[in-house]
C-alpha cells in the first residue's frame, strides 16, 4: 500500500496559525502529488478562529488532554481544550476517510507538535511531548512526522 498523507494546513500555505499567518514549506508541495494527501487545521475544525491567542497545552502533553486531566488554556487564560479535542477528532476522522497512514503536522504546536511541544508557560520552553492531534493520531496507528523529520526523510530514504 502506499502512502497517504493528513497535512497540516498551515504547512501548505493555508492561513490558518494563530497569528494569521501560514507556515508554508514548498518541499512538501514539490514532492507529494495533491492526491496523496488530505489537509486540514485541527483548531480551526475545532471551532477556533483565525487569529487567535495563542495556546499552550498546561505543563504536560496531548495525550492527557484528551483524558481531560489537564487543560490547554490561552494567553489570556481561557480553557480551549474542548476545541483541541473536537478538532483532533475532526481531523482523524479525515485522515481515516482517506485512509491516510502518515502525518505531517506542525512541529511544535498544542495540536500537532510531536515529540516536543511548547510547555504552558508561554516562555518559548519545549519539553517533550505530543499536541492533541498527534496524540490522537499515533493511538490509532498513524505514522507522525514533523515538517523537518519528513524533510529529513526525503535526504536519508529508509534502506
Amino acid at each position: 500500500m502506499s502512502k497517504r498523507y493528513f497535512i497540516s494546513a498551515c504547512l501548505l500555505g493555508h492561513k490558518v496559525r494563530y497569528d494569521g499567518k501560514d507556515c508554508l514549506v514548498q518541499d512538501i508541495l514539490n514532492h507529494l502529488l495533491p492526491q496523496q494527501y488530505v489537509t486540514l487545521c485541527p483548531e480551526i475544525a475545532g471551532g477556533l478562529p483565525t487569529p487567535r491567542p495563542a495556546a499552550e497545552i498546561q505543563f504536560g502533553s496531548g495525550q492527557i488532554v484528551l483524558e481531560r486531566k489537564i487543560s490547554i488554556l490561552n494567553i489570556l487564560h481561557e480553557d480551549v481544550s474542548e476545541a483541541f479535542i473536537q478538532g483532533a477528532y475532526a481531523a482523524l476522522k479525515v485522515a481515516q476517510d482517506f485512509q491516510v497512514t502518515h502525518a505531517i503536522l506542525k512541529a511544535n504546536s498544542p495540536s500537532c507538535g510531536s515529540g516536543l511541544i511548547y510547555d504552558g508557560s508561554f516562555s518559548g520552553n519545549k519539553i517533550s511531548g505530543d499536541g492533541v492531534t498527534a496524540a490522537l493520531f499515533k493511538q490509532h496507528g498513524i505514522v507522525v512526522l514533523t515538517e523537518d523529520e519528513f524533510l529529513q526523510s526525503l535526504k536519508h530514504p529508509p534502506i
